[in-house]
């Protein structure tokens, strides 16, 4: 499902235009980047966690030389996991 399906599942099940579908995605998205950008997590009750995970630094093997070591940086990624109504939904 890509986003202007998604667009279009809102714009239907919401009773909206697509283009009011497709500015509350946009609005959601973005609050949701926001929130991780400022270290903080987006809880959806029922849905799930969005949150930020720290990765240590580390030494890894360079593909195209494995005899070479080189140092990957310590960096945030996001990460979510899903809650108990859509892991119940999904089983």
């Amino acid at each position: 499902m890509t986003k202007a399906d998604i667009v279009s599942a809102i714009a239907e099940k919401a009773g909206l235009t697509k283009k009011d579908a497709q500015e509350a995605l946009e609005a959601l998205l973005s609050t949701i980047t926001e929130e991780l950008v400022k270290g903080e997590s987006v809880t959806l009750t029922g849905f799930g966690t969005f949150k930020i995970s720290a990765r240590a630094a580390r030494t890894g093997v360079n593909p195209q030389n494995p005899s070479q070591k080189i140092q990957i940086p310590a960096m945030n990624l996001p990460s979510f996991k899903a809650g108990k109504g859509l892991k119940d939904a999904v089983r």
